[in-house]
């Protein structure tokens, strides 16, 4: 990975899913980029009103509310702010939309800290900035943890949700984490 924004650079993420939410502000905060994080439309201005950042990365859908108007939104506050645009139901029309508005750039989830860190990258012209994404197994044995972690770490009931049998989330479960 090639050099990304400054750390201490501030970053705004809204995402109504509490779970990816949470998990890639920390992500953003290990690599040393101050984050604050908003469930809403309304939460995300609020926030950026009482204290703007320097990028944002922002959710298509942010519950009943919709990500393209945050976007709108924020551009008007802030003109020069960087965007990235995050979605598990993007088109290429939306996608379109979303540049129009002024995002920099859109990325699929599930989205990972690096992936976002490279999509500032290109927006800033940073030489070399690359992505590689995950390996499959590496994006199962991400989904299997979430999916526990959504079910309280219960086995049996994660793997009802997973389809699969016990026995075999178990059995992936003990594996190590495999290499990204």
């Amino acid at each position: 990975m090639s050099t990304l924004p400054p750390e201490g650079t501030t970053i705004l993420l809204a995402d109504d899913d509490d779970l990816l939410r949470e998990r890639l502000a920390r992500a953003f905060r290990d690599r040393g980029y101050p984050t604050t994080t908003a469930a809403s439309h309304d939460e995300a201005l609020a926030r950026f009103d009482e204290d703007p950042t320097d990028l944002a990365v922002l959710d298509l859908r942010l519950g009943q509310d919709n990500g393209l108007q945050l976007l709108a939104a924020l551009k008007e506050r802030a003109p020069d702010l960087s965007v990235v645009m995050l979605s598990g139901y993007g088109s290429l029309p939306t996608a379109v939309d979303a540049v129009r508005l002024g995002a920099s750039d859109f990325v699929a989830k599930p989205a990972t800290a690096d992936a976002v860190l490279a999509a500032f990258a290109r927006e800033i012209g940073e030489a070399g900035a690359t992505y590689e994404a995950p390996s499959l197994e590496w994006t199962e044995w991400e989904h299997l943890q979430r999916v526990l972690s959504e079910c309280g770490g219960n086995i049996s009931q994660a793997a009802r949700r997973l389809r699969m049998h016990r026995r075999t989330l178990q059995r992936k479960l003990q594996k190590y984490p495999p290499r990204r």
